[in-house]
């Protein structure tokens, strides 16, 4: 009989609470007793394997009676009650960014680095959206051809900002055919977003990196294992609802082929390779609800000898954070 775990959701109202309440559903990840929690601001209610829920404000004690829980929510609720239960024993897969740089805390993605469960690291972290479908794609060939210098610009959907942003984009798009000039709204975005993109994701540190730009750095070096590799990365956010995009240009240490590089994609785990020269995944196409990354477009770039160039799509409110959560508690549950 299939082991069942009492699960918590912390954030279970919001929008990605709610992608990750219908992967446990569809996905039949093995729940015994199912608790909600949101923030406790205002009355919410989820439905869940067709019974209604009310979410309550989260405490310790409340927390204590599951044997995993999913933290959806800000890093503060995360770092508030994470690691305290974690400590007790219950599993803690954390979405946010509290934890991802914190040593002795597993930063997963499970087809890339699953090894890093273990039993006795009961906190775990989920990555940046951003990166996830570079980590996942290059995987195999960093492994096989050591790849040591990365450049990527990101082309981020407003849904990586929370449905407000999303409810944004839309009123843009309305007031800009009625007319009505575009102006950015109260702590969503800091330009306008529709018909418009900027290379701004987060604030600026002094040396004039935005702060989405120094996570893909450093998590992926992380993930990875490498704190060698060079990383630069221009983030941009685009109007497009859902589904993270990234152009990149790797180098590799060992000298291989295009057919060897494009041998290793076709196999890569959780990858799907578009190989025909005029093929090509796009977010509105190939990442609306998916559980795999699309990469195509591999070439050869002309500007050194071993780099090369590719494409990649991913579902960033799949992919990049409710179902690599539910993935991590499916290998969790094997472990």
């Amino acid at each position: 009989m299939t082991k069942k775990f009492n699960v918590a959701v912390v954030g279970a109202s919001g929008m990605v609470g709610g992608e990750l309440l219908g992967l446990l559903e569809t996905r039949r990840f093995p729940v015994g007793e199912f608790y909600p929690f949101n923030s406790g601001r205002r009355p919410a209610k989820v439905s869940f394997r067709g019974k209604k829920y009310a979410c309550a404000k989260p405490s310790l004690a409340a927390l204590k009676k599951s044997d995993l829980a999913f933290f959806v929510s800000t890093d503060e609720v995360a770092e508030k009650f994470a690691p305290r239960l974690a400590a007790a024993g219950t599993w803690c897969i954390d979405d946010s960014s509290r934890f991802r740089l914190t040593p002795g805390v597993p930063l997963v993605i499970p087809e890339v680095n699953a090894g890093e469960l273990k039993v006795s690291k009961k906190l775990i972290a989920g990555p940046n959206c951003t990166l996830t479908g570079a980590a996942v794609a290059l995987a195999e060939i960093h492994r096989r051809f050591g790849i040591t210098e990365l450049r990527m610009a990101t082309y981020q959907a407003v849904s990586g900002a929370g449905k407000a942003a999303m409810c944004r984009l839309e009123e843009e798009a309305k007031a800009h055919f009625k007319g009505v000039p575009l102006k950015p709204g109260p702590g969503q975005f800091p330009r306008p977003i529709a018909f418009n993109l900027f290379p701004q994701v987060g604030g600026f540190d002094e040396a004039g990196n935005s702060g989405e730009e120094n996570k893909v750095e450093a998590e992926l070096k992380k993930i990875w294992n490498d704190g060698k590799i060079r990383i630069s990365c221009t983030a941009v956010r685009v109007p497009v609802l859902r589904g993270h995009s990234l152009a990149v240009w790797f180098t590799t240490k060992k000298n291989c082929t295009e057919a060897a590089l494009r041998k290793e994609l076709l196999c890569t785990p959780g990858l799907k390779f578009f190989a025909k020269p005029g093929n090509y995944p796009t977010p509105l196409e190939h990442a609306q609800r998916t559980d795999i990354v699309y990469a195509g477009r591999l070439r050869r770039a002309h500007t050194a000898g071993n780099e090369f160039q590719l494409w990649i799509v991913s579902d960033n409110l799949y992919k990049g954070a409710a179902l690599n959560s539910v993935q991590i508690a499916e290998a969790i549950a094997g472990l």
